[in-house]
């Protein structure tokens, strides 16, 4: 994954992938998330991204979620 963030337009973008974007939706907020021919989520684009509370004056702030697997 790379992380890239434009200052001047304000927009933090996470490539989670190389694979070319053929398809992407808005969510509410001003959350882009494109897609590959596949449907697997490319990058995730947060516009206005210091107003997500994500940047800070100490840099970026991410906290990853992840469900619990059980195992058999």
């Amino acid at each position: 994954m790379k992380i890239d963030y434009d200052s001047e337009a304000d927009v933090l973008s996470f490539i989670l992938s190389n694979d070319p974007p053929v398809d992407s939706i808005e969510e509410t907020g001003g959350v882009i998330i494109s897609y590959n021919r596949d449907g697997k989520p490319v990058t995730v684009e947060f516009l206005n991204a210091s107003q997500h509370n994500i940047l800070n004056k100490d840099g970026l702030s991410i906290t990853f979620k992840t469900e619990s697997m059980a195992v058999a």
